[in-house]
């Protein structure tokens, strides 16, 4: 299989010093794919899994974004800096001398299940249109509402007081560097991130990711074999749906069908269900609607994928009712 040919994730172990858009051209420069696009971005300072989606995953890539995170990090007690870690100017410095390892595990299993956090300045979220990171390198700093996130683990794995390593599991769109500072504020100490590495963003871990430099210097066929991740495959942890020949016909026109859901869930969002052909193959991904008739549900697909566009007649009668035509996208 070529590079042109691939539909999938490709799984990348990002160093230091690069931002994730970085990583995201050299693959498009490496690979020869103009279509690729990154799945939750890593911090220039950060390291660990970056995963890339080719092909047709670009399609899909919300399907992967919600995943829960699980990050590696050192955190340095006594500071604060402005960017909430040690790259960022140093705004207090206090004593931590007297902080205990105690005190900091019950301080950290106070931060544990669904907490508010306000995102940092230096952060991708944009307010008034601007992203924040642009606005934090004019000197500008502005409110932001906090945000629900939810820590699902928070494991100490080493002290070196004024120094720490941990493991956390949270979702997504939790700021470590954020847990960290306001950690350091509820110990009345202070504290900024020092070293951050993700290792899994749900359902992929860092063992499946290849070093940059690997990709630098393997055939693209290598690459791809090594460390990418078939569309199948990423798709395997979905709920799916099998169609007969004429449903499949109809979604692959971008029409809603009538199907049997199985133990798919209704009403779970545009993203929630794979809709597959007779063979198993994936054709679309959709949302499953309430339906009139006993036992029957709505196929209604919001990503179809290209190999599944349909034009025109069907080539023969469809056995499965067909809805009035209604959204959905092709190509």
């Amino acid at each position: 299989m070529t590079s042109s040919d691939f539909d999938g994730l490709l799984a990348l172990d990002k160093p230091p010093g690069m931002t994730s858009h970085d990583v995201v051209l050299e693959v498009r420069r490496r690979l020869g794919s103009r279509g690729a696009g990154h799945l939750g971005t890593l911090d220039p300072a950060a390291s660990g899994l970056l995963l890339v989606a080719l092909g047709a995953a670009t399609r899909a890539i919300a399907v992967w974004q919600g995943g829960e995170k699980t990050y590696e990090a050192r955190v340095r007690f006594g500071w604060t800096t402005d960017s909430q870690d040690l790259e960022g100017e140093v705004l207090s410095r206090r004593d931590a001398s007297g902080l205990t390892e105690a005190a900091v595990r019950a301080a950290s299993r106070a931060m544990v299940g669904e907490i508010a956090q306000v995102p940092p300045m230096v952060s991708a979220l944009k307010v008034g249109g601007q992203r924040l990171h642009r606005l934090a390198r004019r000197g500008v700093t502005v409110e932001r509402a906090p945000r629900r996130v939810r820590v699902a683990e928070w494991e100490w794995l080493d002290f070196a007081l004024p120094e720490a390593a941990f493991r956390v599991r949270c979702s997504a769109g939790t700021y470590v560097r954020t847990l960290v500072h306001d950690l350091g504020a509820s110990l009345g100490t202070g504290a900024a991130l020092a070293a951050l590495r993700r290792t899994r963003s749900e359902p992929f871990g860092i063992e499946r990711a290849m070093a940059l430099a690997d990709l630098r210097s393997l055939p693209a066929a290598e690459v791809l074999a090594r460390a990418g991740i078939p569309l199948e495959e990423a798709l395997a942890p979905l709920p799916s749906v099998t169609l007969e020949e004429g449903a499949a016909f109809g979604i692959g026109t971008g029409r809603p069908v009538a199907v049997e859901p199985g133990t798919a869930p209704l009403g779970a969002g545009p993203h929630s269900v794979v809709l597959r052909d007779p063979r198993g193959a994936a054709l679309a991904l959709g949302e499953l609607r309430p339906h009139a008739a006993p036992g029957q549900a709505l196929a209604c697909p919001h990503v179809v994928f290209r190999w599944a566009v349909r034009t025109g007649r069907p080539p023969s009668p469809p056995r499965a009712a067909v809805a009035p035509a209604g959204g959905g996208e092709g190509g």
